[in-house]
């Protein structure tokens, strides 16, 4: 089976940062969907950042499951959330950490346009000059028939200049 990437969107947060990146009319011609972040908070952090899709942050269709390591010391936690209005499938770099410190995020979302719920898994990693790193793996669901047109990002406290979203498209052949 060969797989192709193919870019699709890529934005970049300007001088005054933003509270919320959406990404809007996502084609519908490919099988998966693979987003990768540079992301960093204005607030002080780590942080949970959130992830929904078109149909907003109103219905409680989203599940979650985190398992989050601190490589400062803290251990292992894990948490779960059913029926919620989002899903929490990264942590964000905040500015308590060393100037330029940016979180690296993941998403991988197969089969985005079939009828089925839709699946997400994610990993990324924060870390702050070597003293603190927080590894996170999670998985998602989103309990809708509709295929995904609109992603959407936010934290509490914003994105800062720099923070980097790319979106593509995977198309499986050979399979």
């Amino acid at each position: 089976m060969s797989v192709f990437l193919q870019p699709i969107f890529t934005q970049t947060v300007g001088s005054g940062g933003a509270s919320t990146i959406t990404f809007n009319n996502i084609p519908q011609t490919y099988t998966d969907l693979m987003i990768k972040m540079s992301v960093r908070s204005s607030g002080a952090g780590p942080m949970d950042a959130y992830m929904w899709f078109q149909d907003g942050t109103g219905k409680s269709n989203y599940s979650f499951t985190n398992l989050q390591g601190d490589g400062g010391g803290g251990g292992i936690e894990c948490y779960r959330a059913s029926n919620t209005g989002q899903m929490s499938p990264y942590t964000s770099q905040g500015t308590d950490a060393s100037s330029n410190a940016f979180g690296s995020v993941e998403i991988y979302i197969p089969n985005y346009t079939s009828s089925n719920y839709k699946q997400v898994v994610s990993e990324n990693t924060t870390e702050n000059n070597g003293s603190t790193v927080r590894t996170t793996l999670a998985a998602g669901l989103w309990r809708s028939t509709s295929a995904i047109t609109q992603i959407n990002f936010n934290l509490a406290y914003g994105f800062v200049q720099y923070s980097t979203f790319s979106l593509y498209g995977v198309l499986r052949q050979g399979i």
